[in-house]
């Protein structure tokens, strides 16, 4: 059977199963609908020596960066995000990054990890797609069987350190009606990006054609529908860019760490 079929996964796969399928191989699609139930993360592994202006960075602007796990410098594992979890392997797609530029997309990182690295993982979208889902709510990438669409804003992001840049969002369209629930499901989970940054004419945001994403797959945005925003954690990648530190590990955007962590244990009720 092949298990790497549009962007789902297995029924009743659990985190710990989808990261084991992708470190062997199994899924190389982006990771929306992977693993229902289960918080995924963005990724930033940067060298020891950046990593507090990083954590800095993070707090400042927990919208775009809300973080979940860290590291410890040399250590891949995160124990406090799942078991059996090992951050060089278990992520379908990477990016590696030096002075700024995009050298290299590979689906392992062991021949790059160095012991001085410590890894971030910060909350996804992804994560509540699955309430959205829940309360009828049509996911239109996931509709398109792609990836969803991400855009670099000309809304700031506060600085720490070296770290300043623009903020990236994703966007999700819906008709007036279903942006106002869409609004108040994602709410209760500020962990994992929360309420939309913005609703509606992309033009004030910075984002001049809606059909040529920075990242990610253009979708259809009908008539009848609004483009909502949300804060996305494809955020450091912009930033790493601006930021030009000499090394730099990411995800490739839509290709998300799937944590231990239950989507469910996030909600604010």
């Amino acid at each position: 059977m092949d298990t790497n079929v549009g962007l789902g996964g297995l029924r009743g796969e659990t985190g710990r199963d989808a990261r084991r399928r992708i470190r062997a191989g199994g899924h190389r699609a982006p990771t929306s609908g992977l693993a229902p139930g289960y918080v995924q993360g963005n990724l930033a592994i940067l060298p020891q020596a950046l990593a507090a202006d990083f954590a800095r960075f993070c707090a400042l602007n927990p919208k775009p960066c809300p973080l979940l796990g860290q590291s410890e410098a040399g250590d891949p594992r995160l124990p406090m995000l799942g078991e059996d979890l090992d951050i060089r392997t278990d992520v379908p797609l990477y990016r590696v990054w030096r002075n700024g530029e995009l050298v290299e997309e590979t689906t392992d990182i062991a021949k790059h990890w160095r012991g001085d690295l410590v890894a971030f993982v910060l909350g996804c979208s992804f994560s509540f797609e699955e309430a959205l889902i829940e309360n009828g709510l049509e996911l239109r990438h996931q509709s398109c069987n792609s990836n969803v669409p991400m855009y670099r804003t000309n809304i700031a992001c506060a600085p720490a350190g070296p770290f300043h840049g623009p903020m990236v969002v994703s966007m999700r369209p819906f008709k007036p009606v279903d942006a106002i629930r869409a609004v108040q499901v994602t709410t209760r989970f500020p962990s994992v990006h929360g309420a939309p940054v913005h609703l509606g004419k992309p033009e004030m945001i910075g984002i001049g054609d809606i059909s040529k994403p920075d990242y990610g797959d253009a979708v259809p945005v009908r008539d009848d529908e609004l483009p909502v925003f949300w804060a996305c954690g494809v955020t450091p990648q912009s930033v790493v860019a601006t930021a030009k530190p000499e090394f730099c590990i990411t995800h490739a955007p839509g290709y998300m760490l799937v944590t231990d962590l239950l989507n469910s244990r996030l909600a604010v009720l």
